[in-house]
C-alpha cells in the first residue's frame, strides 16, 4: 500500500521548522526518540477498556504490565501512592478530578485566565464554568498570588474546591498556605501542575503532593513526554473515585501507546541527566529574563521555566503583533494575557517566554542572553530581518537536531 506523500511532505517541512527555529512556547518540548517510538508503536492496535486486572477485552496481559509500569514509575517520580495514567489530556485530567470530587453546581475557587489560570479552571468558554460555579482569586500588584485576599474570598464564597496551578505564573506557589485556607472552609485542595511537573519531579520546586488532596498534570510540557494527562493522589478513596470518573464516566478505551510513552518519560525523568536538564532550564530562563531587564524591557521575572514579557510597554506593540513579527525570523512564542490586561485574549499586551524546549536541544545560558538581545533588537527595529535570521540560524545550528533527541 502506498502512503500519502502529501502528508509526509508536511511532516518533513514541520521537522525542518522545529530544527531551524527557536522554540520558546512554554508548554512545548521535544520528546525523546524512545517516547516518539512508543507513540507510534503496535500498542495503538489494542483496545483495553478498564484498568489493569479488570479489562473489558481479552489479550491485555502485556497491556496491564505496561500500564502498571507507568503507575509504578510516576508514583516513584512524584513520591505519591496512587495514580491514574489514562487521561487523554490535561483538560480531561481536570475534568476527571472535578467529576470525582464534586457535584454539578458545586463551587470552585481558582485563578482567572487573564492572570495566569487555564481555560479548564473556570473560563466562561470552558466546560468548567458550565457545570460548576466558579469564582476567582487574584494577584497583587507585584504579579504574585495575594494569599490574604484568597483567604477572604474563600471565607466569603465557601467553595467545595480550591484550585492552584497555572499556565502563565512564573513564581513558586505556597501550597501550605492554600491548604490551610482550604481546610478552614472545608474545601478540597487541588493542584494542576501541568506546566511545572518537570521542575517538581527534579526537586527544583516544592512537591504539591505534600499538601494537595489531588494533583493533575500533562506529560508533554516540562516532563518531556507524549501529549497526555495524569491524576495523582495519596488518598485511596479519591483514587477509586478518579478511576470511576475516568472510565466509564468520561473516557472509553485508553490510549495504551501513549501510556507506554508516558512510562518512558517517567523513567527518563528519574535519571540524573534529567535533573541536570531541568536545572539548566531554570538558569536559562532567568538569564533571558534578566537580560530583558538590563535592556529596559518590562517582564515579570521568574522562579521557574517561564516569564511574561510586556510587549506594549517595552516595544509599543501588542502580544499578537510581537508573536507574528518574531515568527518571521524563526522565533516561536505565544501571545499571552498579562495581569490586568486591557487587551482581548486574542490580542494581549504581552507574550509568554519559556526555555524547556530549546534547553532540551542544548541551549546554554549565553544562548538565552543572545535570544533576549535578538528579540529586543528586532522588535525595536535596531536590527534588520536578514541580520536577525542569521543570528537565529547561528544559534540553532549549534544545537542537537530533533531526530537525535
Amino acid at each position: 500500500m502506498d502512503r500519502d506523500e502529501t502528508l509526509f511532505n508536511y511532516l518533513k517541512e514541520e521537522n525542518n521548522r522545529q530544527n531551524d527555529g527557536i522554540e520558546l512556547i512554554a508548554s512545548e518540548n521535544f520528546a525523546s526518540k524512545y517516547v516518539r517510538a512508543l507513540c507510534g508503536s503496535i500498542l495503538t492496535n489494542k483496545y483495553a477498556e478498564g484498568f489493569p486486572g479488570k479489562r473489558y477485552y481479552g489479550g491485555c496481559v502485556h497491556i496491564d504490565e505496561i500500564e502498571n509500569r507507568a503507575i509504578e514509575l510516576v508514583t516513584r517520580l512524584f513520591n505519591c501512592k496512587y495514580a491514574c495514567v489514562q487521561p487523554h489530556s490535561g483538560t480531561q485530567a481536570n475534568m476527571i478530578a472535578y467529576y470525582a470530587l464534586l457535584n454539578t453546581g458545586d463551587k470552585i475557587l481558582s485563578l482567572s485566565l487573564d492572570e495566569g489560570g487555564h481555560l479548564s479552571h473556570g473560563s466562561k468558554v470552558s466546560f468548567s464554568s458550565k457545570y460548576y460555579n466558579v469564582d476567582f482569586y487574584h494577584l497583587n500588584k507585584n504579579g504574585r498570588i495575594d494569599y490574604d485576599a484568597l483567604k477572604e474570598k474563600a471565607l466569603e464564597f465557601k467553595p467545595q474546591l480550591i484550585l492552584a496551578g497555572f499556565s502563565a505564573y512564573p513564581f513558586e506557589i505556597d501550597y501550605k498556605r492554600i491548604k490551610e485556607i482550604a481546610r478552614e472552609v472545608g474545601a478540597y485542595f487541588m493542584v494542576d501542575m501541568a506546566h511545572i511537573a518537570g521542575l517538581i519531579a527534579a526537586k527544583e520546586l516544592t512537591n504539591p503532593l505534600e499538601y494537595a488532596d489531588i494533583v493533575t498534570s500533562t506529560t508533554h510540557k516540562t516532563l518531556r513526554g507524549p501529549r497526555g494527562g495524569i491524576v495523582l493522589t495519596n488518598d485511596e478513596e479519591i483514587i477509586k473515585k478518579v478511576n470511576k470518573a475516568c472510565f466509564p464516566a468520561l473516557q472509553g478505551g485508553p490510549l495504551e501507546n501513549i501510556i507506554a510513552a508516558k512510562a518512558e518519560c517517567f523513567y527518563e525523568a528519574l535519571q540524573p541527566e534529567y535533573k541536570e536538564y531541568i536545572h539548566q532550564v531554570k538558569i536559562n530562563t532567568k538569564a533571558c529574563s534578566d537580560e530583558f531587564t538590563k535592556l529596559g524591557d518590562l517582564n515579570s521575572g521568574t522562579e521557574n521555566h517561564l516569564f511574561l514579557l510586556n510587549t506594549k510597554e517595552s516595544f509599543g506593540i501588542t502580544g499578537k503583533e510581537a508573536q507574528e513579527k518574531l515568527e518571521e525570523i524563526g522565533i516561536t512564542l505565544n501571545k499571552n494575557m498579562l495581569p490586568n490586561d486591557t487587551e482581548k485574549p486574542s490580542i494581549t499586551s504581552g507574550v509568554r517566554v519559556g526555555f524547556a524546549a530549546i534547553t532540551t536541544r542544548g541551549a546554554s545560558e549565553n544562548d538565552a542572553i543572545q535570544i533576549a538581545r535578538i528579540i529586543d533588537g528586532y522588535l525595536k527595529n535596531k536590527i534588520e530581518k536578514s541580520e536577525a535570521l542569521i543570528a537565529v540560524k547561528n544559534l540553532t545550528k549549534m544545537w542537537k537536531e530533533i531526530e537525535e533527541i
